[in-house]
Formats: C-alpha cells, structure tokens, sequence
C-alpha cells in the first residue's frame, strides 16, 4: 500500500511536480496550500509524514508544526527558502524531524523523505526503555521513576541513539548525524550544548542519578 504524503506547499507548480514525482515513486500525495487546513486534515487521514513549507498563508510552517506535535509525532520534513541558521534550527526545535532548502532537486527531496520515513520505522514500538528511563515517541519525552519531561526533536533523537545501546561510547560526529541530517559540520560546542541541556532534564526528574557520562576527547556514553 502507498504510503501517504501531505505536501503543503501554496505555490501550485512547485506543489505539483512534487506530487506527479512522488506518485511516480510510489507515494500517495495530497496537497494542501495553506496552514488553518493542516492539522483538522492530519488528524482524520494520518499522513506517513508531512512535506510542510515555512511560508503559508493564513498560519505559518512553525505554527502549523507546533500544533501537528501537540497531538502527533508524524514525521515532519520543513521546506524553507530562507538560508539563515536561526530559521533552520527553529523549525527543528518546534518538533520537526527535517528541513530542505529551496531550491532543490526533486531527488534530493525524495532521499530525504525516504531517510527520514527510515528512522521512524526503525523504532520498534512507542516506547524503548531501558532500566527505568523510557522514551515514548508519541509525546517526545523521557520518564524516569514516573517523572516525565518533554525534549526537543534533536534531543529525543540523540536520547534515542544512546538509549539503544547503554554503555556504548558514542563520537559527537555520531551523535550529531542524528540530530542534524543535512550532513552540516557542527563544531564540539554545539554537541556540548544539546547534551548539557538533555543532563539538566535528566536532573530535574532524577536528580539522585547520573546517566549521561562525557568521555574526554571521545564523547558520551548512558549509563542507565
């Protein structure tokens, strides 16, 4: 069965060649040209993932994947003709799993959008647990001892990756392919960054506890 793609784009040529190419790579897409129609469409006919554009008429592509994640985790791939970094990582950052620039090539679009529905198939189930810290996919958080606290898109993603194998020592390039999946270079600042705020949350539910181990010159490793 083909699987479902909503395409929101409100530019009919561009929207439409990404339909024609897709159902020609055996998809099912649907196209949809502004953000108020988006979520009351995802909720009645649960897209395999959403080709969401930045710029919409009556809500935004921020706004509209905000409010797709507060019910789903649907994978979300944002398509922005901005090129500035605060735009990219916003979208990110608001729960989407992806971005793409415009312009771009119609294969580039389609290895992204099958990478993307890769790593979502690779979870097994809603939830992975491991020794009392459990991820669930469904509201992108962790739970520890009943204490649950919400991560961003990059940080459930690095959680996840660590949480598959517990004492392993993962590279920040490792980690980082991950979290970003343009192939950027991300300097070991960066890195630091996500994982000193993914520690913080794991204090604030178990505060008696260290999971996360930073491995000098080599990276980090969980320890649950």
């Amino acid at each position: 069965m083909a699987q479902l793609v909503l395409i929101v784009e409100d530019e009919p040529k561009l929207s439409q060649s990404i339909a024609e190419y897709l159902s020609g790579s055996g998809f099912e897409p649907h196209i949809i040209d502004n953000g108020e129609e988006v979520c009351g469409w995802v909720k009645v006919n649960t897209p395999a993932l959403i080709l969401l554009d930045l710029m919409l008429p009556g809500k935004d592509g921020v706004e509209v994947c905000r409010e797709v994640r507060a019910f789903s985790q649907v994978p979300i791939i944002m398509v922005t003709a901005k090129s500035e970094e605060i735009d990219r990582l916003l979208g990110l950052e608001m729960g989407a799993d992806d971005y793409i620039c415009k312009p771009f090539s119609l294969r580039e679009m389609l290895a992204r959008i099958k990478a993307v529905l890769r790593r979502h198939e690779y979870v097994p189930s809603d939830q992975s647990q491991d020794r009392g810290l459990t991820l669930s996919k469904a509201s992108s958080s962790m739970t520890i001892n009943s204490k649950s606290v919400e991560l961003t898109a990059i940080e459930f993603n690095i959680m996840e990756k660590l949480t598959r194998q517990p004492s392993h020592i993962f590279r920040r390039s490792e980690l980082m392919d991950v979290a970003y999946f343009d192939g950027r270079i991300v300097n070991d600042r960066t890195v630091d960054s996500h994982m000193k705020k993914i520690r913080k949350k794991l204090t604030l539910i178990a505060p008696d506890k260290k999971f996360l181990h930073s491995i000098y010159g080599v990276g980090y490793k969980l320890e649950p």
